[in-house]
C-alpha cells in the first residue's frame, strides 16, 4: 500500500519514534491522559473542537500545554512550545479558512478527520487528519497528516455539503 519495503517502513517508524521521545517530556513527568471516553476526555475534545472550528485562537491555546509539539509527517516541519504553535494557528485562523472535524482514534487517541467548508451547499473535501495526544486536562501533542490517510480511518475523502 506504502509502496515501500518493510525495511524501509520499520526503519522510517524507528527514526520517528525516537523523534517523538526526545521532543516530548518523559512520561513520568506528564500527568496521565484521561481514560479514553472518559468524560474529562470527552469535555477536553469538546473544547477543542470548539475552538478549532470557530477559529478561537485564545480558546485554543489555553487547551495547549506550555511545552505543546506539532508535527505533521511526512513534512519535516516541527513546532515546540505554546507561543509558536499559537502563531501557526494564528496563521491559519487568520486565513478565514474553516473546518469541520469529525471524531475518529488512532492508537486510541483522539483524532478527527478536518473537512474545508466551502461555500453554502458545496462538498466538503478532506484537508487532513488530526492526531491529539492528552496529558491531564490539555493537548501536549498535535499530528496532522494529510488527507490521504482518511480512508484508513474510516473517513471519507469529502462530505456533502451543508
Amino acid at each position: 500500500m506504502l509502496d515501500s519495503t518493510v525495511g524501509s517502513v520499520n526503519s522510517a517508524l524507528k527514526r520517528a519514534r525516537a523523534g517523538l521521545q526526545h521532543q516530548l517530556p518523559p512520561t513520568g513527568e506528564r500527568e496521565p491522559a484521561p481514560a479514553p471516553d472518559s468524560a474529562s476526555e470527552q469535555t477536553l475534545v469538546a473544547e477543542f473542537v470548539r475552538a478549532y472550528e470557530s477559529g478561537d485562537l485564545d480558546a485554543l491555546v489555553a487547551l495547549l500545554t506550555d511545552d505543546v509539539f506539532l508535527s505533521m509527517p511526512p513534512i519535516p516541519l516541527e513546532y515546540q512550545g505554546r507561543d509558536v504553535v499559537a502563531r501557526l494557528f494564528a496563521g491559519i485562523f487568520d486565513s478565514g479558512r474553516r473546518v469541520d472535524l469529525v471524531p475518529t482514534r488512532a492508537n486510541g487517541q483522539p483524532t478527527f478527520g478536518a473537512y474545508l467548508r466551502g461555500s453554502t451547499g458545496s462538498i466538503r473535501h478532506g484537508t487532513g487528519l488530526f492526531v491529539l495526544t492528552l496529558t491531564g486536562d490539555r493537548i501536549c501533542a498535535f499530528t496532522r497528516f494529510d488527507s490521504s490517510v482518511l480512508p484508513w480511518f474510516g473517513l471519507p475523502r469529502s462530505l456533502p455539503g451543508r
